[in-house]
């Protein structure tokens, strides 16, 4: 799919970031004027893959997390989110809703599915030791014309 437009902003794994990178990549949608639900939906789903980078990719330590965030012909959001952190053995069980590891901390699990409900589509790779990519697609709806 051709590329209409792009940006890459690398941030460190704080909490704090969290919220700038809600609102970095919902603002870079503004223009094509999303619905608010489209737009509430994408910052729910980023703020869930960043949070995961944060606590569970670097756990307690910092590092830094990468986003890139295009948009695609056919009002296609794609947003790529990426650590160097632990990495995920098990991808797919770390997919399964309640799965986490922390839990004796205060999370519940639902991270993946979130994301997955907010989006068209999510794709997760991660290698032990070497980080995890987190791949999230949202199509926004078609204005109609006056």
């Amino acid at each position: 799919m051709k590329v209409l437009n792009e940006m890459t902003v690398t941030f460190e794994s704080r909490s704090v970031n969290e919220a700038f990178a809600r609102t970095a990549a919902a603002a870079f949608f503004v223009s094509i004027d999303p619905t608010v639900e489209e737009l509430a939906d994408l910052k729910t789903a980023v703020s869930e893959a960043v949070t995961n980078a944060i606590v569970h990719g670097y756990r307690d330590s910092f590092g830094k997390i990468k986003m890139k965030v295009r948009l695609l012909e056919g009002r296609i959001a794609y947003i790529q989110i990426k650590d160097s952190g632990v990495g995920i053995e098990d991808v797919a069980l770390a997919m399964e809703p309640l799965f986490t590891t922390d839990p004796d901390g205060e999370r519940s699990g639902l991270g993946f599915t979130m994301m997955e409900s907010f989006c068209d589509k999510v794709t997760v790779r991660s290698r032990v030791g070497k980080g995890t990519t987190v791949t999230l697609f949202k199509q926004f709806t078609e204005k109609e014309r006056a």
